[in-house]
């Protein structure tokens, strides 16, 4: 029995004690669980329109009040003190009401419970802080002190600002970040169609023979700038939440294939591939406009200099198996051979699909030389 019952206090876990003695925190350890920490694209979706802490925040300001809310976490126990436990459900309405009074609001790290509330925040003085306001001045550093998700709702500013490790984000209301994704849309879109009409010449240009590195770097480029613009639009949509569903559809469609597009281009022109975009997703955007300058970084020659592709993106639009692509290819190193390949040298590789492999190429080539897009 006592085994038992040490086993039992194992899984309790009392935070913090409150002056007279009492539980201020109470709560099982799940076996064999650790806590997720939220990131800060985590707690923007929380505060997305129509989501219920956004939609509390929101209440708060129209009431003319003020709130500090933190997300809890074992580590803020020793930077609160004061304050009455509530451990209730959380709603919308009940926070509203929690906020009447000064102190700040503790949720639970699910963000479900209302855990306390009127608790006053103690972090380190001395943690630096840009903030005026008391209310934010303790925001900041208890985000910065412990990394916990803080959110400062301003009553005389009328807005509500985000305060996560070292990030301090001022929340936009839904019409101006709405005005702002679509503008990024439409960027996106006039990419998308730049991007199209390069990639249906260098089709021609690997047809032909005719690829330079300057040629290769163009695409490269624009699928990077495309993949730029796509990540503020990401962030966007998690800010607007139910109101960016639209935009969100039409993003997929924008994006469609880009990935794998610049997978298989840079497996036809880079020896190390992997190490080719890890090269491309740390180059400064400066760099990324300039076609030479891209050039010189990720194949070291100038834009100029002749370049064969190996065939993998083209040859996969045929109706070949991963193993006979990697057969033709390892038999005629590039794809320029292996479209001037003789039947006998061909036949060795494909055996009988030589004749159906000849008629798709040739249906192929003439739909990429009509500029057809493939």
């Amino acid at each position: 029995m006592q085994e038992e019952e040490k086993e039992q206090q194992k899984k309790i876990k009392i935070e913090k004690k409150s002056e007279n003695g009492s539980d201020l925190v109470l709560s099982p350890i799940p076996e064999d669980e650790k806590p997720v920490k939220l990131t800060f694209l985590d707690i923007l979706a929380k505060l997305a329109p129509g989501k219920s802490l956004r939609i509390a925040a929101d209440d708060i300001l129209r009431g003319k009040m003020g709130a500090l809310i933190v997300i809890d976490c074992p580590e803020l126990k020793n930077i609160f003190e004061g304050g009455f436990r509530v451990n209730c459900k959380f709603s919308p309405q009940k926070l509203a009401e929690l906020a009447k009074m000064d102190g700040a609001i503790i949720l639970s790290d699910d963000m479900k419970r209302i855990l306390f509330a009127n608790t006053l925040l103690v972090p380190d003085f001395r943690i630096s802080t840009n903030e005026t306001g008391t209310r934010h001045k303790a925001a900041e550093r208890t985000s910065k002190q412990i990394g916990v998700p803080v959110i400062a709702v301003s009553e005389r500013r009328e807005r509500i600002t985000l305060f996560h490790e070292n990030k301090r984000y001022v929340l936009p209301d839904s019409e101006n970040l709405l005005r702002r994704a679509t503008e990024n849309l439409h960027v996106l879109e006039k990419q998308r169609e730049i991007f199209d009409d390069i990639l249906t010449n260098l089709n021609i240009l690997e047809t032909t023979n005719l690829v330079s590195v300057g040629d290769v770097c163009s695409v490269i480029q624009r699928m990077e700038m495309i993949m730029r613009v796509m990540s503020t639009l990401k962030r966007y949509v998690i800010e607007l939440g139910n109101d960016g569903i639209i935009i969100q559809m039409r993003i997929r469609e924008v994006f469609r294939g880009i990935e794998d597009i610049e997978a298989m281009i840079l497996r036809d022109y880079s020896n190390k591939p992997a190490a080719t975009k890890k090269i491309l997703s740390s180059i400064n955007f400066d760099s990324l406009l300039d076609v030479e300058t891209l050039a010189r970084t990720i194949f070291e020659s100038s834009g100029d200099k002749q370049i064969f592709s190996r065939g993998y993106r083209v040859l996969s639009k045929l109706g070949l198996t991963e193993r006979e692509i990697k057969y033709l290819i390892n038999r005629f190193n590039n794809l320029g051979n292996i479209l001037n390949a003789a039947e006998a040298d061909l036949q060795q590789v494909l055996k009988t699909r030589t004749n159906t492999f000849k008629k798709e190429l040739e249906n192929l080539k003439e739909k990429i030389m009509m500029g057809k897009k493939v």
